[in-house]
């Protein structure tokens, strides 16, 4: 298991060091001995770069990431910051309209998730779908949430060996059942972009991603009302889920106990998230577990002294370079600097910047702000 704490600068010479490292950490899964040998010499900014994480930059100031993404209606393809990078969803079919809040049917949401083939989903009713098994999404679909305010309760969305997928502005709750998540990835899903959704109090997880599944982006999304959030790799058997590439970035967990995230085999790259009153342990890293942490606050509930767990058992000690892991206890952190940008290519972040670009911007009702926008940009479509 290795963990990097970028949170506070220590000085050029310190973070030059740490560079060989974080390439090897933030690296393409492979195989072969050359290929994980050439991941482990880049450097960590390049490294980033490479797969779509944001370099420091001098400017200052905190900007929301890819706030450009409601320009357009279809300009959130593509948008994604992280190993996400890459979803386009179902940029190149149809517009689907939703106009049944019904479980099944014509103009339903399961009716357009089955069907073959890109479409771009957007909704023309707000309100609560009952959903009576899981919603299961095929390759290459956008379900875009944005300007309505849609909420899924009994059961969950379910990605099986599906690739290109965007969930954007979803509520999803009250999943019920054994194994139900409020979104399960797996297996050998790809391409996966989950943004700006609220998710909460379901019998199993609100996101799984585990199952060789890789290439996911998790931006903006709340999480409460819930023990354990999002597990990132299946078991310490599962070997195949090496391949695992995850980012979380700017993601609010109110109220969580645990697993924000707990990750297994994979890589992660963790920034400008906001843990608050968390319960048994903020993130989690098991075996072979690879954690890249820039700027996360970990506000603890009482009698909390860790932010970062390793299990006992499953992998070892952190790497702690630089002076400390990336945790909090039960105390706000204080207002400093930190060398990780908002945005891609943009300003560093404040703490007090993560707080207010957190509070104000995850989950469903931060994307309220450009509702009007792309319900204009859906109706002449």
């Amino acid at each position: 298991m290795l963990c990097y704490d970028l949170t506070h600068g220590h000085g050029p010479h310190r973070t030059a060091r740490r560079r060989g490292h974080l390439g090897s950490a933030m690296g393409a899964c492979s195989s072969s001995k050359s290929s994980a040998s050439a991941s482990a010499s880049a450097s960590a900014m390049d490294a980033m770069a490479q797969h779509g994480h944001p370099r420091p930059h001098p400017a200052a100031g905190p900007i929301m990431p890819y706030a450009d993404a409601d320009r357009t209606l279809r300009a959130l393809a593509g948008a994604a910051e992280g190993f996400g990078r890459h979803a386009i969803g179902g940029l190149h079919g149809p517009l689907y309209r939703v106009t049944s809040l019904e479980d099944n049917g014509h103009g339903t949401l399961r009716q357009a998730c089955r069907t073959q083939g890109p479409l771009w989903i957007v909704f023309e009713v707000s309100g609560t779908i009952h959903l009576h098994t899981y919603l299961r999404v095929s390759s290459h679909k956008t379900i875009d949430g944005r300007g309505q305010r849609v909420r899924l309760v009994g059961k969950g969305l379910q990605l099986r060996e599906c690739h290109h997928v965007i969930v954007c502005n979803i509520e999803v709750e009250g999943g019920r059942g054994h194994d139900v998540d409020a979104i399960q990835i797996k297996p050998e899903s790809t391409n996966i972009w989950i943004d700006r959704c609220s998710l909460a109090d379901c019998d199993d997880g609100l996101i799984d991603i585990t199952r060789g599944s890789t290439d996911i982006t998790v931006s903006r999304c709340r999480f409460s009302q819930h023990d354990k959030t999002m597990l990132v790799g299946a078991d310490p058997t599962h070997t195949g889920d090496r391949c695992i590439r995850v980012t979380i970035h700017h993601c609010f967990f109110d109220g969580t106990r645990q697993r924000q995230p707990r990750l297994r085999f994979g890589k992660a790259h963790l920034y400008n998230n906001y843990t608050r009153d968390w319960g048994i342990y903020a993130a989690c890293a098991g075996v072979e577990a690879q954690i890249v942490s820039q700027c996360n606050i970990y506000e603890a509930g009482r009698d909390k002294e860790n932010g970062f767990q390793v299990h006992a058992g499953e992998g070892h000690r952190p790497r702690r370079r630089g002076g400390r892991v990336d945790q909090v206890g039960g105390r706000r952190v204080p207002q400093r600097r930190a060398a990780v940008p908002g945005q891609r290519g943009t300003g560093r972040v404040q703490a007090g910047g993560v707080l207010r670009e957190v509070d104000h911007g995850a989950g469903v009702a931060g994307a309220q702000g450009g509702g009007a926008a792309v319900r204009r940009m859906a109706a002449c479509a």
